[in-house]
Parts: C-alpha cells; sequence; structure tokens
C-alpha cells in the first residue's frame, strides 16, 4: 500500500480484510510502498511521509494483521528492489510499459498532475520487482491490477529465457533429480518426458506437486528442476499468479464512492461522534422526500453499507420497511452505525498499544525489514549471477 494518507473503510473491506485472512494461509509479505507514493505525490510540500508510513502500519495492526504470521517492511529500506529495478529495465520493451491500462488511465485522473516522469511510466516495472524479488506465488489483487501482474509475469519469462541458460544446465538438472529419490526421480522423469514430448499438462502438474512436496530439495535446485520440466532453462523469476479477491463497494459519507480525494470518507480510527453525525447526514433514495414515501434500498447508498454490515435478517427488515414506508431513513440506518461503532471500537483497542508505545511499531517494522532483506539478497545473488554480474 502508497502511504499517502490516513487508511479509511474501503481500504479495509477491498483489501486489509483479505490480508488477515490470507495471512493464514499463506507465508504474507505486506510492505510500504514509499516509492510508490512518490509517483504521484513528488510535489506535495506537506508530505510528511514518516507519520503516513507509521499511521499506515497501525492502521495495518488496528485492521488485525499480524506481524508474527506476516512480514511488515517499508520497499525504501531494501535496496534491493531499486537494484532489481533498474536490472529489468535493462531487458523490459518501452512498449510494455505503455500499454499497461492504468498508465493512460491515471493521466486521465490526475490531469493536475505532472505525470510525464520516468518514475511514472515505470512505476509498474518497479511493481513486478517488487513481486518477483520475493519469488512470490500469488499476488493478491483486484480485477483491474490483473494487467500489472500479467506484465509481471512476461517480464519473469523473459528474463527465465535470457539469463536462465547456464552451463551444463541438463547434468545439473539430472544430478538434483537424483535427491528427489530413486522413485519420485523415476516418476519426474516419465512425467517430463509426457508434458515435453506428448503435450501432457496433467503430467505437468503432477511433476510440479511432487517437485513441490519434496523436501530435500534447496530452492535453486527446485527451481532448476521446474525449468528443466517444462523444456526450458532455470527458472531463476518464477511467474507468479494473480489471486482475485473479494473487494466490497462501499460508499462514501456522501454516496459516492468513498475516496479521500471526495472527502467523504470514514477513516479506520475515527471519532465516534464524526462517524455517527456522517452516518446520520448520508443521502438516501431521494425518492423517500417525506417520512411516509416509500422507497426503493436498491436506489440507496446506505443499502450497500448493509450489504457488508447487516445480516439476512436485518436487510429482510430494512427491504421490507423502505418499501412499505414503514419507518424513516434514520431508523433504517441505526443498524448501519451500531456495527461500524462496534468495528471502530475494536480497532482503536488494537491499535491503543502501538499509539502509547511507538517503539513497537518500530520494531515490528524492523524485524520485517531484515527478514525481508535476507531473502532479496537472496534473490539479488541469483540474479546477479545470472547476468554475469557476481564478480569475485
Amino acid at each position: 500500500m502508497r502511504p499517502t494518507g490516513r487508511l479509511h473503510l474501503g481500504h479495509y473491506h477491498g483489501v486489509l480484510k483479505n490480508w488477515v485472512e490470507l495471512q493464514n494461509e499463506y507465508d504474507c509479505f505486506f510492505f510500504v510502498a514509499d516509492w510508490h507514493a512518490l509517483t504521484t505525490h513528488y510535489e506535495e510540500e506537506h508530505l510528511d511521509m514518516e507519520d503516513y508510513v507509521r499511521q499506515m502500519v497501525i492502521d495495518w495492526l488496528a485492521a488485525g494483521v499480524d506481524p508474527n504470521r506476516a512480514t511488515l517492511f517499508i520497499q525504501s529500506k531494501i535496496l534491493q528492489h531499486a537494484e532489481l529495478h533498474v536490472l529489468l529495465s535493462m531487458i523490459t520493451p518501452l512498449g510494455w510499459l505503455e500499454r499497461v491500462p492504468s498508465f493512460k488511465d491515471q493521466q486521465a485522473m490526475l490531469k493536475g498532475k505532472d505525470l510525464a516522469t520516468h518514475g511514472f511510466l515505470g512505476y509498474p516495472l518497479l511493481q513486478s520487482a517488487d513481486i518477483l524479488m520475493y519469488r512470490a506465488a500469488k499476488v493478491p489483487v483486484g480485477e483491474d491490477q490483473v494487467p500489472h501482474v500479467e506484465l509481471t509475469r512476461e517480464i519473469a519469462r523473459r528474463f527465465n529465457y535470457l539469463y536462465g541458460r547456464e552451463t551444463g544446465f541438463e547434468e545439473k538438472a539430472e544430478k538434483a533429480a537424483k535427491k528427489l529419490g530413486k522413485k519420485s526421480a523415476r516418476l519426474y522423469r516419465q512425467l517430463r518426458t509426457a508434458y515435453v514430448e506428448q503435450g501432457d499438462y496433467e503430467a505437468l502438474a503432477k511433476a510440479r506437486a511432487i517437485l513441490q512436496e519434496n523436501s530435500n530439495l534447496a530452492l535453486g535446485e527446485k527451481e532448476r528442476l521446474l525449468g528443466y520440466l517444462e523444456g526450458g532453462g532455470r527458472i531463476i523469476l518464477p511467474e507468479p499468479d494473480a489471486l482475485l479477491t473479494e473487494a466490497s463497494r462501499l460508499p462514501g459519507l456522501d454516496g459516492r464512492k468513498m475516496s479521500k480525494s471526495y472527502g467523504n470518507v470514514i477513516n479506520l480510527r475515527d471519532n465516534p461522534k464524526r462517524v455517527e453525525q456522517g452516518l446520520r447526514t448520508m443521502p438516501t433514495d431521494p425518492a423517500r422526500k417525506r417520512r411516509t414515501d416509500p422507497g426503493e434500498p436498491e436506489k440507496c447508498p446506505v443499502w450497500d453499507l448493509h450489504k457488508v454490515y447487516s445480516d439476512d435478517d436485518t436487510r429482510a427488515w430494512v427491504c421490507a420497511g423502505c418499501r412499505s414506508a414503514k419507518f424513516g431513513c434514520l431508523e433504517c440506518k441505526q443498524p448501519v452505525i451500531d456495527a461500524i461503532l462496534v468495528e471502530q471500537e475494536q480497532m482503536a483497542e488494537r491499535a491503543r498499544e502501538y499509539t502509547e508505545d511507538p517503539t513497537l511499531v518500530k520494531n515490528i517494522i524492523s524485524d520485517g525489514c531484515e527478514y525481508a532483506r535476507d531473502m532479496a539478497e537472496e534473490t539479488m545473488e541469483d540474479v546477479r549471477a545470472s547476468m554475469g554480474l557476481h564478480y569475485s
């Protein structure tokens, strides 16, 4: 996430809730993308990056992200990201970057900013470096970000084609295969033959599973065998898959999409009185000019909040009462107000120890950066060696 200000409920229901679930299933890396923030906010005079970073990490922790289950770090603290970005820029065609949909979309949306910069054009490539650095298997994104993951796959594929053809590759692959054990090695070779000679994708999937389940292989050996399996060279930078995540459309206090640019947000750790007042004055179905006028929930922005915060019984109560004008809009809003205030109270409670003792956040980030740096350096050693940049 880019640290450009306090996080709001749109961030929580669009991203953070997914992060909290994913950390229980995967080895997750969540990082503060401070370099990415500068691609569109480099001109801001009052960009207090240090405070933005600290407050955003506290918001993550308040939302339930657990530093004992996931790695939290700051992008600019891991200089290997910049190194990999530079090296990948040497092989990435300019046309690949210019065709990324968000390149022209954001230029149109942010007309007041000068985005004719190398950093803005190249930010999808930096994003690819962020992903490939940790040899990610999956990248949790919404549909609008899928093209960025596809670009990352193309860059990884091109890199592996150019630099994965090491001397004596087949001999090294066969040597690594022996570590699978006699039975598994024989099966691996049979499945490889079935895929390479007959295009059997089921055999390919089975062979991949054998490699992933084997604990005797070092990471480099596993990648070499994956490359050998597909008839190519060593896979130095694995191609990641997009992991589409659910995102609820959350309206802001003025009925439009919740966005800082509209000034209609509810922050994750907001003042309860402000939250309640904002929700009480939130616009509803324009057909309900008077208390006795019937309405239609689907035409009311408050209904989108009920979809997120209310159970089936409450939603049925809303539909019946709104369409029959049995109750007014304030009564309809009350269950949403109550649910959001409870959610806000829980987040404030989780955040309290971090706001009272800032060193806790510093220690979490420090530990995360140390682990991420070690992982990044391991990747870069392979990258440098494959490109002939590993000098003695």
